[in-house]
């Protein structure tokens, strides 16, 4: 049975309406899901694990050596000082890795910093291990403190042989506001 409405304008408004919500809808419940299934199925977006990684002896190949850039930014907004203390290092793959980020908070009142990593190629990503990372935890530093941030990290032996330097870049965030009483002396 075909209904007839005395409107068919307002049928047309209350048609596009429900379409428009059932767009929304697969947008934010749908499609964020999916592109992190497709992220990790497919190894793109340089995302890293936010876990420490549990080593595994398995040996270290010196034939070969990668180089590891360090990059760091600020967020908007992100007031403090922060970057790598050693901008690049060549490691073999298998070896365990040691480095240290700095970081100054150059205002007078305590905050709380969250930095995200991110590696590129993208497909270096699976093979980048955190062994330790201040990237696990929110980061809390007094007003004019100051801290050395450590990285311990394991390139795989099964990265492939054709990636030759891998540029891990952390983008640091205030999350003062997000973190409640985590703000300490350190």
């Amino acid at each position: 049975m075909i209904r007839v409405s005395a409107n068919p304008a307002i049928d047309t408004v209350v048609k596009l309406a429900t379409v428009a919500v059932a767009m929304f809808a697969f947008v934010f419940v749908v499609m964020v899901p999916l592109y992190n299934v497709l992220c990790d199925a497919l190894g793109i977006n340089g995302k890293t694990s936010d876990e420490a990684y549990t080593w595994v002896q398995a040996g270290v190949d010196e034939s070969r050596l990668v180089s590891i850039q360090f990059v760091a930014t600020n967020n908007e907004g992100m007031p403090w000082e922060f970057g790598p203390t050693t901008a690049v290092m060549k490691v073999h793959p298998g070896a365990v890795n040691d480095t240290l980020f700095h970081a100054r908070n150059p205002l007078p009142k305590a905050m709380v910093a969250q930095a995200i990593p991110s590696v590129s190629p993208a497909r270096a990503a699976e093979y980048f291990h955190k062994t330790e990372c201040f990237c696990f935890n929110q980061q809390p530093l007094d007003g004019g403190a100051s801290a050395e941030m450590p990285l311990q990290f394991i390139i795989d032996r099964d990265l492939p042989r054709d990636i030759k330097t891998i540029t891990l870049s952390y983008t640091l965030f205030d999350v003062t506001d997000m973190a409640s009483g985590a703000v300490a002396t350190r």
